[in-house]
C-alpha cells in the first residue's frame, strides 16, 4: 500500500486532495544482465524535494539504479512509479514523465556548437519562444558563472567548465528530478567545489529532487540530506546523513564509511 496525504483546504472549495509524497516508489525491484543479477531492491521510496546520495563500492548497482530511474533501461522484474503512477501501464504518458526529469552523466556529451546553443537545446526541442529561451538560457549560464563563455564552443572548455554547462542544461528546463551520476569524479577540487554549490543552490530554488551517485563519501556527507547504501545489488542502509555516519546501524556500512571494507 502507497502512502498517501490528505489535503483540505479552501482552494479545493473544501474538498479533500490525494497528495502522493513520493517522486519514485520501487516494488521488488531487480535488473539482471545475461542471467547475472545486478541489483534488487524490495522496496524503496524516494520522497520529493529532497537531496539523496547513494554510495557504496564499484559494482553495487548504484548507476544500473539510477538508469532505471531515468527509464534508460528497464528493471528485469517488478513494479517502478513515478509521481505514483506506474511507468510501465504510462503508455503515452511516458514521454510527459521523461520531461520531469534530466540526467547528468560523469562525462558529459556536449554539442560541437556554441555554449550558449548547448543549453538552449532543451527549450528549443520543446517549443519554447524565442524570447523565453533567450532569458531562460541566459539565466541558467548566469547560475552557473559562464556568462562570459557563452559564445565559446563548448567542446573547447575545460571538464570544470564543461559538467557545469551540463547542469546548466539540466536546470533550464525546471525538472522536477535530478539525477547525478558521478558528475565530479574527474574533477579538480575547486570545480568539485563549484558544481556542488550549484546543486544545492538549484535544490534550493528550484525545490528539485536530486539523486546523486558518488564514491566520493565526504561530498555525499556535505550535500545530502539523506544516504542510501548499496552493496551488491541491494540497499543494505539508507538514513539520514547524520545517522549514516554517526550511528550505522549496519556493520557493512560502517565499515565502508570508515574505509575498512575490502571487496
Amino acid at each position: 500500500m502507497h502512502l498517501l496525504l490528505i489535503h483540505c483546504c479552501t482552494e479545493f472549495k473544501g474538498r479533500c486532495v490525494i497528495i502522493n509524497p513520493f517522486v519514485y516508489q520501487l516494488e521488488d525491484i531487480s535488473k539482471s544482465y545475461e542471467g547475472k543479477k545486478v541489483l534488487s531492491v524490495d522496496k524503496l521510496d524516494i520522497e520529493k524535494g529532497k537531496i539523496y546520495g547513494i554510495i557504496g563500492p564499484s559494482g553495487a548497482g548504484k548507476s544500473t539504479l539510477l538508469r532505471i530511474l531515468n527509464f534508460l533501461e528497464p528493471p528485469s522484474h517488478g513494479n517502478l512509479f513515478f509521481n505514483g503512477m506506474t511507468v510501465t501501464k504510462a503508455g503515452k504518458h511516458v514521454l510527459d514523465m521523461r520531461r520531469k526529469m534530466t540526467m547528468v552523466f560523469q562525462r558529459p556529451i556536449l554539442f560541437d556548437t556554441s555554449v550558449y546553443n548547448n543549453v538552449k537545446y532543451g527549450l528549443a526541442a520543446r517549443g519554447y519562444a524565442k524570447k523565453d529561451i533567450t532569458k531562460l538560457t541566459s539565466n541558467a549560464l548566469d547560475e552557473v558563472g559562464l556568462t562570459e563563455f557563452t559564445n565559446r564552443n563548448a567542446r573547447s572548455l575545460s571538464g570544470g567548465e564543461a559538467q557545469r554547462i551540463a547542469l546548466a542544461r539540466a536546470m533550464v528546463l525546471k525538472p522536477e528530478v535530478i539525477l547525478l551520476d558521478e558528475p565530479t569524479s574527474n574533477l579538480d577540487p575547486a570545480n568539485v567545489a563549484i558544481v556542488e554549490k550549484i546543486t544545492k543552490r538549484l535544490h534550493e530554488k528550484q525545490g528539485t529532487t536530486v539523486i546523486m551517485v558518488t564514491h566520493n563519501i565526504f561530498q555525499a556527507q556535505r550535500i545530502a540530506e539523506e544516504i542510501l547504501f548499496f552493496f551488491k545489488g541491494k540497499l543494505i542502509e539508507r538514513g539520514s546523513t547524520d545517522k549514516i555516519f554517526n550511528n550505522p546501524q549496519d556493520d557493512r556500512t560502517g565499515a565502508f564509511i570508515n574505509g575498512e571494507m575490502i571487496y
